[in-house]
């Protein structure tokens, strides 16, 4: 009787149906670069909209549903929208164009690569060329990928040729790579970090409104912008919408693949739940009400620390307007910033779960004061 007891404790309970992952792969498959996000943005209030009393949209690009927006608590789900990319920086007199970064961007993943540069004229498809093995095996040591070689070839012999396609120094460009499942088990793709976590709050949304949950408090679900450049998109919308608590959902590393060190990264896999974390900037209150949550729903979940800062925005949230109380549900993910970002199906069910059934914990005027 207890092994069958423990069996249906353990039992995973899916929340992600086929309209939603129809619009999951559809949303992930959108280029939604830092700076440059408004057309997954538009894609992300389309999908939201019946589920909300109404949304906004701030200057630069972030996108908030509004659940009950006369109330005076104000509680946020966040998430960032943006993803890594790259600039167009130089043009050579040959036709080759060389980069910045737009972001975290991992150089060493760029030769043989194929991208899109965005111009006022359209999508213009390039690749990140890289010099033969051929030529690079003569006994000395071979140069590495760094920002000062990895360059794109458009398939143009000059400057001029590229200019007349519509490319000119500040033109973003994004990778190909499309959404895929791989062995019913994981979800993959470009932009998972952190377009996953848009997509989990726009699903307990979604729950909210096909359960007939009523909340005693506003609900903002906010898809911030700017994330990958310092939390700029998450720092401007704290600022407007003051509210009284916030949730913040990213992701985080899978430490179990190799070359990764847990003694400093911590042990953490895809497929164990969702990752709550411990630092400065997560309220230990608000963070020990979605723990009992978890346990009281039978919702796996792991525990990481933090030095400092959690490096997501959280941070922007919880020192904003005289101190916001914060916490991090964490998504593990395999290969951050790489065009394969893997995460497992279970886990994005899971952390879905346990922000909709925290946010039916959480009541109107909660007090998280440690000291009353």
């Amino acid at each position: 009787m207890a092994k069958k007891k423990e069996q249906e404790e353990n039992k995973h309970v899916a929340v992600v149906n086929k309209k939603s992952l129809a619009f999951l792969e559809k949303y992930i498959n959108n280029p939604s670069p830092t700076g440059f996000e408004w057309e997954g943005q538009k894609l992300w209030l389309n999908y939201i909209e019946p589920y909300v009393d109404e949304h906004f949209v701030d200057n630069y690009g972030t996108a908030v549903a509004v659940i009950n927006p006369k109330a005076k608590y104000k509680v946020v789900i966040e998430a960032h929208a943006d993803e890594i990319s790259w600039f167009v920086n130089y043009i050579t007199s040959d036709g080759l164009i060389y980069v910045i970064r737009n972001g975290g961007s991992d150089h060493q993943i760029a030769p043989s690569k194929r991208v899109i540069i965005h111009t006022d004229s359209g999508p213009v498809t390039a690749v990140f060329g890289w010099p033969a093995i051929h030529t690079r095996h003569g006994g000395e040591k071979e140069e590495a990928p760094a920002l000062k070689n990895i360059f794109l070839d458009c398939g143009c012999t000059s400057k001029d040729e590229v200019e007349k396609l519509g490319i000119h120094v500040g033109c973003v460009i994004t990778y190909e790579d499309q959404f895929m499942v791989l062995n019913d088990r994981y979800y993959v793709g470009r932009a998972l970090d952190n377009r996953i976590g848009g997509f989990m709050i726009a699903e307990v949304a979604r729950l909210l409104h096909e359960n007939k949950k009523k909340l005693d408090f506003g609900l903002y679900i906010v898809n911030a912008v700017q994330e990958e450049i310092g939390l700029r998109g998450a720092e401007m919308i704290a600022n407007r919408i003051k509210p009284d608590l916030a949730i913040i959902t990213d992701v985080t590393h899978d430490t179990t693949t190799p070359m990764i060190n847990k003694i400093t990264q911590g042990d953490l896999a895809c497929g164990r739940g969702p990752v709550l974390s411990y630092a400065p900037a997560v309220q230990v209150n608000l963070n020990k009400l979605l723990l009992e949550t978890a346990q009281k729903n039978n919702i796996p979940f792991q525990r990481q620390a933090s030095s400092r800062s959690t490096g997501t925005d959280t941070d922007a949230f919880a020192y904003s307007n005289d101190g916001v109380v914060s916490a991090l549900i964490s998504l593990s993910l395999r290969y951050m910033h790489t065009t394969v970002e893997m995460v497992h199906k279970n886990d994005v069910d899971n952390v879905i779960s346990l922000i909709y059934h925290s946010l039916l914990s959480i009541k109107k005027d909660h007090d998280f004061r440690y000291i009353k």
